[in-house]
């Protein structure tokens, strides 16, 4: 039975524990160190990127420096993750002898996330692993692993959630699941777990690292003894460190911002609402996660997040992305009444055409607020679009024509603003003035064979009528709207019926770069 050596470091700060990583995988493939296993932890908490991460794009720079979070960049790849001072780190450095690996693989990362696994059913929680890198518990993530390697020697990396702060998480990260609105935001605790969740409790750090031992040594066979550093790492770790303190390290990977985006859309199934939160990296053309939510009903509840996790780090292209959903959903058989496999295929692919309208020279985190009906953004703006559709509660409070059709562009409003550019195109212009009146404007457009429409309207409004937009067959660009909805004040009643007492905005820059477009 071999021995190791057991490294416990406790709480460093995020440039000393990313310091020794690259020095213990270092000094291992230079014959210096023994086989490890090391224990650690941050002070303060950190947001640490994936190796090939940009800065900006992953991680909220600005609310880090406010509240005191740690930037740093980890050795190994992966996503960003964020770090607090509850949870415990634990990472095996290791030749590739020693578990006769040649290539990093699903398998190989399972065997390495068994002593974990232990740890926790030694606590009566049933975790088991979650390809490609994940362990959860009854598909909530409690723990996500990651490596790297370097000739003959490898280095193996997890976190253990503890007692889970997911609310500084989602400030602190630029995760899909931030673009959620705020009573969509308990679907994130739906996708993690931590120990004082499962518990009820919070352990003693040093039960915890005893069990996690005990799960090392009985998984891998070895013998765990305790020890310090060697006098060669501690010279590596010192001339390390400061170079993990530059800023040149963090800073050293700037995607351009259109090149890493987080888009998003809504897409109607006959058993309810899928939307989809996706961050794609246009450079590699790769998907690197998914949020998917929506008011379907899914059984398993978990099936959900196994699709999340089969579409991570795919690439951005529909033909493959639809098989990986196809062959999901015949090797799962999920019960999710009234939708199809096909229509998570179609939400996704929705989701990927705002890439296209990136195009048309509008940023892509704006088509996020670009919907579209009975067709592409593309395939509408094809058609040149001849009517612009401008809802009455933009206009001012204060207007003699609020409930008129016609607008006198007294410049008091967006409205006069949005009328000026619709002339300029030579538009026809009306303002919509209550459900009805839409309903009765589109049946109208059908009737005269009118071949695309621009409209402007609240995100919650087009929700809930996609349907009825979609009925009348007619392609149409939507355009959301800005400022305090009906929705937002609970008052869709009265809008419904031409009646709402409250202002909002056209978003004129986002109108005009639609209006612009050309195909």
């Amino acid at each position: 039975m071999q021995k190791w050596r057991l490294v416990d470091t406790g709480k460093l700060t995020a440039a000393e524990n990313m310091a020794l990583d690259e020095t213990l995988l270092e000094a291992k493939k230079n014959g210096n160190s023994p086989n490890t296993v090391r224990f650690l932890q941050f002070s303060p908490p950190a947001v640490l990127l994936g190796y090939h991460q940009s800065l900006e794009q992953e991680i909220r720079v600005e609310f880090c420096k406010q509240v005191g979070i740690d930037i740093n960049r980890r050795v190994t790849g992966g996503g960003a993750i964020f770090f607090d001072e509850t949870q415990l780190g634990w990472e095996i450095i290791c030749e590739k002898q020693f578990f006769e690996m040649g290539i990093a693989n699903v398998n190989f990362f399972n065997r390495l996330s068994q002593p974990l696994i232990y740890a926790l059913k030694k606590f009566g929680i049933d975790a088991s692993f979650r390809p490609r890198n994940d362990i959860e518990v009854k598909g909530r993530k409690i723990s996500g692993t990651g490596g790297t390697e370097d000739g003959d020697v490898f280095l193996f990396q997890g976190t253990l959630l503890v007692d889970f702060d997911i609310d500084t998480m989602l400030k602190a990260l630029r995760i899909p699941i931030a673009k959620l609105k705020d009573k969509e935001i308990d679907t994130a605790k739906e996708r993690v777990t931590c120990l004082k969740w499962e518990l009820g409790y919070v352990p003693e750090i040093s039960e915890l690292k005893n069990l996690l031992k005990e799960g090392f040594e009985k998984e891998f066979n070895i013998i765990l003894e305790p020890g310090g550093l060697t006098k060669e790492e501690k010279l590596l770790f010192n001339g390390k460190k400061i170079g993990f303190e530059s800023r040149e390290r963090i800073n050293k990977i700037k995607l351009p911002k259109n090149e890493q985006q987080m888009i998003s859309s809504i897409y109607k199934a006959e058993g309810g609402i899928i939307r989809i939160s996706m961050v794609v990296n246009l450079r590699y053309n790769r998907i690197q996660s998914v949020v998917i939510t929506g008011d379907f009903f899914a059984y398993p509840k978990r099936i959900i997040l196994d699709l999340e996790a089969e579409l991570k780090d795919v690439p951005a292209d529909g033909k493959i992305i639809g098989k990986k959903i196809t062959d999901f959903f015949e090797k799962k058989q999920p019960q999710i009444p009234s939708i199809s496999g096909l229509d998570f295929v179609n939400a996704i692919h929705k989701a990927l055409e705002k890439i296209d309208t990136a195009k048309f020279g509008i940023s892509l985190s704006l088509t996020n607020r670009l919907f579209t009906v009975n067709g592409s953004f593309a395939e509408t703006i094809g058609k040149s679009p001849r009517h612009l559709l401008l809802p009455y509660c933009s206009k001012s409070l204060e207007c003699g024509y609020r409930y008129k059709r016609d607008c006198i562009e007294c410049g008091e409003c967006s409205i006069s603003e949005a009328c000026r550019l619709g002339k300029e195109k030579k538009m026809w212009i009306t303002t919509i003035l209550s459900f009805e009146d839409l309903m009765e404007t589109l049946e109208d457009f059908r009737k005269r064979k009118i071949s695309s429409y621009i409209g402007c309207c609240c995100e919650a409004f087009y929700t809930k009528h996609i349907e009825d937009f979609e009925r009348s067959g007619i392609p149409g660009i939507l355009i959301d709207i800005d400022n305090t909805t009906c929705y937002d004040l609970g008052k869709e009643e009265e809008a419904y019926k031409g009646n709402f007492e409250s202002q909002t905005d056209i978003n004129i820059d986002l109108l005009k770069k639609v209006l612009d477009a050309k195909l």
